[in-house]
């Protein structure tokens, strides 16, 4: 029990650097491309960062289904967030409605495309992350608890 205690809190602290560099990243990327954000766009971000890793670093498929997954998992997000904060709350974020082939302008192929894309680096990332920071050995914990798990 112990030591499965040990692994959530090391889990955690990973999921959590995972969220905000995944919601960083993809405020910057979103400035980038419209020139602005939304802060429910960083907070969206982080959360897709943080399913992108485990589909990335633990599900044992090629790159493309990979970056399928990826896709519809961010599209899941994207239109549950649409949902809540354009059609509900009528902040209007973003709309899609004059792209071709969307869903209540809330998501649409095109960008399902383009999510498919930014999940080749989002695997390259991932796997990085998971080889290089989050190795045990190269994570330092201030207890030395953490420094049991494999």
């Amino acid at each position: 029990m112990k030591g499965m205690m040990l692994v959530v809190k090391k889990s955690a602290k990973q999921r959590v650097l995972l969220f905000l560099c995944g919601g960083l990243l993809y405020c910057i990327i979103e400035i980038l491309w419209r020139g602005y954000t939304h802060w429910t766009m960083g907070i969206t971000g982080g959360v897709c960062m943080v399913f992108l890793f485990e589909i990335m670093t633990k599900i044992k498929l090629p790159l493309y289904l990979q970056c399928l997954v990826g896709s519809l998992v961010i599209t899941f997000f994207e239109f549950s967030v649409g949902t809540l904060v354009n059609l509900h709350l009528h902040w209007n974020v973003w709309d899609y409605s004059d792209m071709p082939l969307n869903l209540y302008g809330q998501i649409c192929v095109p960008f399902m495309i383009v999510w498919y894309l930014l999940c080749v680096p989002a695997s390259f990332i991932s796997r990085f992350l998971e080889k290089h920071l989050f190795s045990k050995s190269l994570i330092t914990f201030r207890s030395r608890s953490y420094l049991m798990l494999e």
